[in-house]
């Protein structure tokens, strides 16, 4: 959120020597009078170059870069509003087709009748997923006479932080499991623990965010299926695939974390991450229809045609879809398993150059996903967000940051290995990771004792 500026502008004063732009144009203020195209551009392109460089930011999971075909196709859908059906049925075709193509991936059983919807990202995905779940609680607890008044939601701390805001918004009492030191995933013995008739669903990770390793999801699993032979409970398993539902298939696909999981009954993944499409797009899968109640989809004709929605979401643009489209087209199961490997073998070749410098230990998952993830084996002699901020002042972007709850004390950094990320900048990076680790200790060493440092008087 941001304060709206009610009162003087600042402006942005003469540029280029007047030959555009020659008079002050407000900031917070639309301009009395426009300006030439060009003249626009160059101001905004100006200002923009503030901004990380995209090649450079290791923060992010979301995909920086697209082929010249891609983006082509991009320019040419973004007049398309996705909602459109009626007037865009090609468009639509098109959206079906991808996520019947994200379903496949994901074992959808030819036995049942799987739907599913792309959405603006995983966020949007997994309050969707969310939400049906807990309509169908409630179908079920009323269909039996019992209370609905109680919902609740079993996650780990490892989760987005969409998760606590659906449970925020939509009024569900979150269950999170905290982390503790060396444990840093959702187990079968946590969701035991947490799980019971008033829990709406279950949400666990593939690839989580803080330290890119796998929940127990087989183990879950096994769990809510005997907790509904046992006591009749229906607890489903909601996975967030959000990182690693792109990645798995290809790098690790004897590994069963989808829809082979019989209490798996929806999941989401983030298309705009390691789907390679620009952002924003995510897809929600369903198991089965019944999975999502028919009180939930809304029949809208004010636009042509009956066209069935489920989305928090309403106009969008499709080109989103079309790039998932046309990069499934493109690449193929073996150009996404060839570029899924490159990534993963350019993270362990950064991680591997972490280690060998003795400064650091690994936490995360070497073997499926490209997410580096990396504790100072000596905290007092290397400070993570110290060196975050070195390596900030060569363009690198690496985030440091603290685990959740009861993990707070562990500080690490977090290094995503993108497509567009080469070997070569991995090599880069590690030259400049070891300088400033240098640096970081020598500062250390040259700054006095802390007995002897002066204090600012208050």
């Amino acid at each position: 959120m941001h304060k709206v500026r009610t009162g003087a502008d600042d402006v942005h004063a003469t540029a280029y020597a007047g030959r555009w732009v020659d008079r002050p144009v407000p900031k917070f203020a639309i301009p009395a009078q426009g300006m030439d195209a060009e003249a626009a551009y160059c101001l905004v392109h100006d200002e923009l170059n503030l901004d990380g460089n995209p090649a450079l930011n290791l923060a992010s999971f979301v995909t920086p870069w697209m082929e010249p075909a891609a983006q082509k196709l991009a320019a040419e859908t973004l007049g398309k509003n996705m909602i459109d059906q009626d007037e865009y049925p090609q468009t639509e075709a098109i959206h079906e087709r991808v996520v019947t193509m994200v379903g496949r991936l994901f074992h959808a059983p030819h036995e049942a009748e799987p739907v599913g919807t792309a959405t603006i990202g995983s966020s949007e995905a997994i309050m969707l997923a969310m939400l049906a779940h807990r309509q169908s609680w409630r179908d079920r607890r009323a269909a039996a006479g019992l209370p609905a008044d109680r919902p609740n939601l079993v996650i780990g701390a490892d989760v987005h932080t969409c998760w606590e805001k659906f449970t925020r918004y939509f009024d569900v009492e979150p269950r999170v499991v905290p982390m503790t030191e060396g444990a840093y995933t959702l187990s079968a013995a946590d969701v035991a623990a947490n799980v019971d008739e008033n829990t709406i669903a279950v949400g666990a990770l593939l690839c989580t965010t803080f330290t890119g390793q796998i929940d127990e999801l087989a183990e879950i699993d096994a769990l809510l299926q005997g907790l509904r032979a046992d006591r009749g409970w229906h607890v489903p398993l909601h996975v967030d695939a959000a990182s690693g539902g792109f990645l798995a298939p290809f790098t690790r696909p004897d590994l069963a974390w989808d829809f082979r999981l019989p209490s798996v009954r929806s999941i989401n993944v983030s298309n705009h991450k390691f789907g390679l499409v620009y952002p924003g797009m995510g897809t929600i899968i369903f198991r089965d229809r019944s999975d999502l109640p028919s009180e939930l989809v809304f029949h809208i004709n004010y636009l042509g045609g009956d066209m069935p929605n489920y989305s928090l979401n309403f106009s969008r643009p499709s080109n989103s879809v079309i790039l998932q489209y046309f990069n499934f087209l493109r690449l193929g199961r073996a150009g996404y398993a060839r570029i899924a490997q490159a990534m993963v073998d350019n993270a362990q070749a950064l991680t591997e150059g972490l280690l060998a410098t003795g400064a650091f230990e690994a936490l995360h998952d070497r073997e499926t996903f490209p997410v580096v993830v990396v504790r100072a084996t000596d905290p007092e002699a290397h400070d993570v967000y110290a060196l975050s901020d070195r390596l900030r002042e060569r363009g690198w972007i690496v985030p440091a940051y603290s685990l959740p709850p009861n993990a707070e004390h562990v500080a690490v950094l977090r290094m995503v290995v993108k497509e567009s990320f080469s070997r070569d900048m991995v090599d880069l990076l590690l030259d400049d990771v070891r300088r400033a680790l240098a640096g970081t200790a020598v500062a250390r060493a040259s700054a006095p004792p802390k007995h002897a440092r002066v204090q600012p008087v208050c």
